[in-house]
C-alpha cells in the first residue's frame, strides 16, 4: 500500500517594513541639517553663553533662525518623521520665547518725582561718513546729550565748526582716525571721568542734570569678528565692571555695543549693573540698528542706551542718517529724584 506523504507548508514570512519613499527620506535628512545650527545657537542662548565663533555672530541674528527652523518643521511633516517634528517644534518654541518683544511703554516708576526730561542721541557715523546727516539730525531734534562713535577727523572738525558752542557748550572729544574717534556733546555741565580703556575710544563723564550728578559713558567695544571674539568679550567685561562700580548711582551708557540683547555678555552688563534697555522700554525692543544695507526688519539691534533705575523711558526711535551702516537711536528720558 502506497504510503501517503504529507507536507506542511512553511509559516508565511512576515512582511518586511516598507522603506519611506526616497523623497520623504531626503526631506527628513534636509530638515535635520536645517535644524542643526538653530539648535546649537538656541541651546547656547538657554545656557546663557556666547561660546565661540560662529555662535556670537549668529546670536546677533537669533530671530531670523526662526526661518530655517520653520522650514525644517514643514519638511519634517512631509517626511512624516515624528521625532523630527517634536525636535523642530521645541526649537521653534524656545527660539520664539527668547525673541518675543520685551516690555514696552514707560519703565517702572522709580518712585520719586521727575525733575528733568531730556533727549539722548547716539550715532555711529561709520568713519565720519555720516557726519552731515548727524549734524542735520542734531539741528532738527535738538537732543540734550549726543554720543558719537567712529568720529574721525572730518567728524570732530565738523562738530566743532558747525555745531554752535552756545547750544552745546560742554564737550568731551577724543580724536582718532577711522573708527577710533568718539565724541560726547552736552547741554549740561560735564566733568571729565576716566572712561573705559579700549581699542576704540570710550570716553566718560559726569553730567550735572538739575543738580543731580549722572554718570555718562560712551560705549564702543570691538566687534565680535571671528578672529577677535576674545577681545570683544574682554571689552564688554570692562563695560560690565564699569556698570558694577557705578551701581546705585544715576548712570547712562550709550553707543554702539556691538552686541544685542541675545548676547550673554551684554545681558550681564545690564543685570550686574542694574541697568535697563531704553529701546525695549520705549517700544522699540526689536528694531534693528545694523546693518542698514539689508533694510528693516532685517538686521539686529546693537546700538543701545542703557539707564539706571533713576530714569524712566518716555520714547525711543531709530533714525536713518544715510552714509552709515548704523541707525541712530533717539531716546526721551525722565530723571527722577531719589526717594
Amino acid at each position: 500500500m502506497d504510503s501517503a506523504t504529507s507536507t506542511t507548508a512553511p509559516d508565511a514570512l512576515p512582511d518586511a517594513p516598507l522603506r519611506p519613499p526616497a523623497h520623504r527620506r531626503a526631506a527628513g535628512w534636509f530638515a535635520a541639517l536645517l535644524l542643526v545650527i538653530p539648535t546649537v545657537v538656541v541651546a547656547c542662548r538657554v545656557m546663557d553663553t556666547d561660546a565661540a565663533t560662529p555662535i556670537p555672530q549668529l546670536l546677533a541674528f537669533l530671530p531670523w533662525l526662526l526661518i530655517p527652523a520653520g522650514a525644517a518643521l514643514l519638511l519634517m511633516l512631509l517626511a512624516r518623521w515624528r521625532t523630527g517634528m517634536v525636535w523642530a517644534v521645541i526649537v521653534l518654541g524656545v527660539t520664539g520665547w527668547f525673541v518675543r518683544p520685551y516690555d514696552s511703554g514707560l519703565a517702572e516708576d522709580p518712585g520719586g518725582r521727575a525733575i528733568a526730561q531730556f533727549d539722548v542721541l547716539t550715532s555711529n557715523v561709520e568713519f565720519g561718513n555720516a557726519t552731515q546727516g548727524l549734524i542735520a539730525t542734531i539741528q532738527r531734534e535738538q537732543p540734550d546729550l549726543v554720543f558719537v562713535q567712529e568720529c574721525a577727523a572730518q567728524c570732530s572738525d565738523a562738530l566743532e565748526s558747525e555745531i554752535s558752542p552756545a547750544e552745546y557748550p560742554y564737550r568731551h572729544v577724543i580724536e582718532g582716525s577711522m573708527a577710533i574717534g568718539s565724541a560726547i556733546l552736552s547741554k549740561y555741565p560735564l566733568q571729565r571721568a576716566p572712561g573705559i580703556q579700549s581699542t576704540m575710544a570710550m570716553p566718560g563723564a559726569v553730567a550735572v542734570i538739575s543738580g543731580v550728578r549722572v554718570n555718562i559713558q560712551l560705549a564702543h567695544p570691538l566687534p565680535p569678528i571671528p578672529s577677535g571674539v576674545d577681545d570683544w568679550r574682554r571689552e564688554l567685561e570692562l563695560m560690565r565692571e564699569y556698570a558694577v562700580e557705578a551701581k546705585g548711582q544715576p548712570t547712562l551708557v550709550a553707543g554702539d555695543f556691538n552686541a544685542s540683547q541675545d548676547h550673554a555678555a551684554f545681558r550681564r552688563i545690564m543685570a550686574d549693573g542694574d541697568l535697563q534697555n531704553s529701546s525695549a522700554l520705549g517700544g522699540a525692543s526689536r528694531t534693528p540698528s545694523w546693518p542698514t544695507a539689508v533694510g528693516r526688519p532685517l538686521g539686529t539691534q546693537i546700538d543701545h542706551v542703557l539707564v539706571s533705575e533713576e530714569f524712566s523711558v518716555r520714547k525711543a526711535r531709530f533714525l536713518e542718517l544715510g552714509n552709515t551702516d548704523h541707525r541712530s537711536l533717539l531716546v526721551r528720558l525722565d530723571l527722577h529724584e531719589a526717594n
